[in-house]
């Protein structure tokens, strides 16, 4: 599998990338082409195009959550294959992979809208939609992982605001957040998008789903902002016993975060023109 940073808060040093609060990460796996997550303006887009890969050809669009900064790029994608249809251009229509959450209205702190503002509806004009709350393979090595179940008490954290649902209002727990596990001869290699479910529950599930307990590296949006104490020890001690080979945090997850997991594990930098290469027996 080959993998690389579209779109994250930071871009690699003396690399020319646009970056912004928003994660999009492009994967290769065989002759297979992925997406997962879009950012939030579009710059993904100009990345892809500086970074030699053709956002046309990719053929599955998987969702982590239905936030903002991972789903408002989706307007550029649009944009982008429509543009290509007028001009005649080839292209594939692509297939959107998400939990059914991820398109439901969110509102926090008095902003209206900090969810996908795009309806499955809508989507459906422009490919194929798979809506989802369990794990689907995507290829023979690489699953969407489905709803995490929730498994560590020190990761529970308050709701973020409120999600509109047919049956009312309600706390909004982000239960639609999940991630991409690829199998690799040396274990397992985590993609993630914001883990508000919980790194940990997230990386449990992988080692569930995937039936292996080897953790080659995990990638992402680890959700760590001016952490608990106790939250922070309780992770700590988790990556201590799974001993990752290699983490690569980034997007949601302050330097504080970073500095306390290098402690356990083999924290490398992310950041945009990131490419990474993970090989197959």
């Amino acid at each position: 599998m080959r993998l690389s940073v579209l779109v994250d808060n930071v871009a690699l040093t003396d690399r020319y990338f646009l970056a912004e609060p928003g994660l999009s990460i492009y994967l290769e796996d065989g002759e297979t082409r992925l997406l997962f997550d879009a950012g939030y303006s579009g710059i993904l887009v100009p990345n892809a195009r500086k970074m030699g890969i053709d956002l046309l050809n990719v053929e599955e669009i998987v969702l982590s959550h239905g936030h903002l900064d991972h789903t408002w790029g989706l307007d550029a994608l649009i944009r982008l294959h429509t543009e290509a249809i007028l001009e005649g251009q080839r292209r594939v229509p692509p297939t959107f992979v998400a939990h059914p959450d991820a398109f439901l209205t969110r509102s926090c702190d008095g902003v209206g809208e900090i969810g996908c503002h795009l309806s499955v509806e809508e989507l459906f004009r422009h490919g194929k939609v798979l809506l989802t709350t369990g794990p689907l393979w995507l290829t023979k090595n690489l699953v969407f992982l489905g709803e995490i179940e929730r498994r560590f008490e020190f990761e529970q954290t308050p709701p973020i605001g409120y999600v509109y649902t047919p049956d009312g209002i309600r706390d909004d727990t982000v239960v639609d957040d999940t991630a991409l596990a690829c199998r690799t001869p040396e274990g397992l290699v985590v993609i993630t998008g914001c883990s508000h479910s919980g790194i940990c529950s997230i990386v449990e599930q992988a080692r569930e789903v995937c039936g292996d307990d080897r953790i080659l590296d995990v990638i992402g949006g680890f959700h760590l902002l001016n952490t608990p104490p106790r939250q922070m020890r309780g992770i700590l001690d988790y990556f201590s016993e799974v001993q990752p080979a290699a983490l690569h945090p980034c997007h949601c997850t302050d330097l504080a975060a970073k500095i306390a997991l290098a402690k356990v594990a083999n924290v490398r930098e992310t950041g945009v023109g990131l490419t990474l290469e993970y090989g197959f027996g």
